[in-house]
């Protein structure tokens, strides 16, 4: 059998496990993690009427409040689960493909 947990993957000089446990003590913010991410939320604010929806379900807390109301995804955090987009009830949110 195999175990998981001592396979090691690097990303961003950073060990993680095969489920992407992060085996640091601290701060998230510390470990920047977006670059993980295959696809990403695009925001227009044109259709955003500030409700936080997308904020408040995020898991990776990578959405954040502007002084206008409105809120804004820190890409470096934003691991592209779509999970903003998906639930945003005017869907001012997109999820586009990363290109590197």
């Amino acid at each position: 059998m195999i175990d998981f947990e001592k396979i090691k993957l690097k990303v961003n000089d950073k060990e993680v496990t095969i489920g992407a446990v992060l085996e640091s003590k601290g701060s998230t913010e510390k470990t920047k993690t977006g670059a993980w991410r295959s696809k990403r939320p695009v925001i227009d604010y044109e259709k955003c009427v500030g409700c936080g929806i997308c904020w408040s379900l995020c898991p990776e807390g990578a959405i954040k409040k502007r002084p206008d109301g409105k809120f804004e995804i820190n890409l470096d955090y934003c691991k592209g689960c779509g999970i903003c987009a998906n639930e945003c009830p005017k869907k001012s949110i997109t999820m586009i493909i990363e290109e590197k």
